[in-house]
């Protein structure tokens, strides 16, 4: 089995102050302003419990979820696996390391999709891909090339999460440590998060 960023020129329109488009780091701001109005620093024990368990179905560490909210103001319903975010060997017959399969099994109230090999048939890997995880994935698609442009990632990303049902920003993508061209992708897309595979499947204390 063989497995600079250019956006087009825009116009301004009327009443446009042709200054700076603020983006998500102005909007991750402005609701953090907002919650800390409403709430103050320190959340009520009940909501911290309740989500130090969603942070555990999630097979997250408490501290990762609590910064994706903060930064995203809603919550993670889903996760996006490279191929070597998940360890796979692209062997004759699918490999995943056992660890790999323990966390996405214990995994509750989300959604999963993956990125397809080069050159493979998504639906077939996605067959294979649940039989050796044990796990159902919504959807598989083939990933963005390593030198993509923003918007080339941004539309092969869309292209999965509209086939899953999932908005972009309670997504999280999972890749390999080495993975340069990964944490754009999540950030071209708007994406929730990116993590590497050491920081997502390392066990949490």
């Amino acid at each position: 089995m063989t497995r600079p960023h250019t956006l087009g020129a825009q116009i301004p329109g009327i009443g446009h102050n042709s200054g700076a488009v603020l983006g998500r780091s102005w909007r991750a701001h402005c609701w953090r302003k907002a919650r800390a109005g409403l709430i103050g620093r320190r959340l009520p024990i009940e909501v911290v419990r309740r989500r130090v368990a969603r942070a555990q179905d999630l097979g997250l560490a408490y501290p990762q979820y609590a910064a994706i909210l903060a930064g995203s103001g809603r919550d993670v319903i889903g996760f996006l696996f490279t191929c070597d975010g998940m360890g796979l060997r692209l062997a004759r017959r699918l490999e995943m390391p056992e660890t790999v399969q323990q966390k996405l099994s214990a995994l509750r109230s989300c959604t999963l999709a993956a990125f397809s090999p080069d050159g493979e048939q998504p639906g077939s890997f996605r067959t294979e891909l649940q039989q050796v995880a044990g796990v159902a994935f919504a959807t598989c698609g083939p990933a963005p090339a390593p030198r993509a442009s923003w918007t080339l990632a941004r539309a092969r990303l869309s292209e999965i999460l509209v086939q899953a049902d999932l908005p972009a920003d309670g997504v999280v993508l999972i890749g390999a440590d080495t993975d340069a061209a990964a944490p754009a992708w999540a950030e071209a897309a708007g994406l929730a998060r990116f993590l590497t595979a050491t920081e997502y499947f390392a066990p949490h204390r």
